[in-house]
């Protein structure tokens, strides 16, 4: 099939690689522009070019240049995988087949830019991903596609992506592609009754209070590893957590320590009082960078019955 891919980053360009590895003819790559403040170069450019394609950067999408050239490209199907640039209707309707775009998490739940993030925060157990058709509403078009991805207790956001909804994305878009160009898919309207929206998982999402509870605690520091980093302060250094046990108390008085309160460091760790337990901090970064929990230790001459800020 003629394909043409709307896309960035790694996820961008895994998809692009997997329709030219099984032999469609990828007949068009839209991705943003270089941006000017950055030594990184876009991956996805990078990776058309080196499979002998020409990228195609407009600063917006809704203009006459962007249509010209999906029309120039004569595509069966549009891709879109990991957009940052509004697509407008006028343009996704221009390809023979329209176009299907990815997003990870089972719509309608969990509209919204950072969906893999608000659903391990939240304590689900499960989340996935859908392919469907876009349209001017954010998340909002009709359903193709749809796998399912469990959560495991101590899953990380990183893990989550990377070993499941990524792969399992690149897969979903050749699937649907292939029924959409073949005319044997359905779709399906999504349940409005069951649909939330969720913003960026930005840096006030990803602040820490140690007051809270320890489940959820330690749900924000896996829905934050290795993105944003959930964090805390001691003193005025900020520190973010990222690899850690949680240690849940046996009884309400059995808790060690007070909310925020330093209660143990050993050799590889150290130990942080909250609601319900403690948190072991394994992996964390100060000023320094990531470095282990007794290295940060050591960093910030932690001493039990220090406080971490509320």
């Amino acid at each position: 099939m003629r394909v043409a891919l709307i896309g960035s980053a790694d996820f961008g360009k895994a998809a692009l690689e997997a329709f030219l590895d099984r032999g469609d003819e990828v007949v068009a790559v839209f991705c943003p522009p270089d941006n000017p403040k950055s030594t990184k170069p876009e991956v996805l450019k990078e990776a058309a070019l080196a499979r002998g394609l020409t990228p195609l950067q407009f600063a917006s999408l809704k203009g006459p240049e962007a249509a010209q050239a999906m029309i120039d490209s004569s595509a069966d199907i549009c891709v879109m995988a990991y957009v940052l640039q509004f697509v407008p209707q006028e343009l996704v309707k221009l390809p023979r087949h329209g176009t299907i775009q990815y997003h990870p998490s089972l719509l309608p739940k969990y509209r919204g830019p950072s969906a893999i993030n608000w659903a391990i925060a939240l304590g689900e157990e499960k989340t996935g991903l859908t392919i469907f058709r876009p349209s001017d509403g954010l998340d909002e078009g009709q359903i193709i596609l749809q796998k399912e991805v469990p959560i495991a207790p101590d899953d990380t956001l990183g893990k989550v992506y990377f070993d499941h909804l990524f792969p399992q994305g690149i897969q979903a878009l050749l699937e649907a592609a292939d029924l959409v160009v073949a005319d044997k898919h359905q779709e399906f309207i999504q349940d409005e009754s069951r649909a939330n929206y969720e913003g960026w998982f930005d840096a006030n999402a990803a602040q820490i209070h140690w007051a809270t509870h320890i489940t959820q605690i330690y749900n924000l520091i896996r829905a934050c590893n290795p993105a944003p980093g959930a964090w805390t302060k001691f003193g005025e250094q900020k520190v973010q957590i990222y690899d850690c046990h949680k240690h849940v108390a046996a009884t309400f008085g059995a808790v060690n320590g007070k909310p925020g309160e330093v209660t143990q460091i050993t050799l590889d760790s150290f130990f942080i009082a909250c609601h319900g337990g403690q948190i072991e901090v394994l992996k964390a970064k100060g000023a320094a960078g990531k470095v282990t929990g007794a290295e940060l230790a050591k960093e910030l001459n932690l001493e039990v019955s220090q406080f971490f800020t509320l």
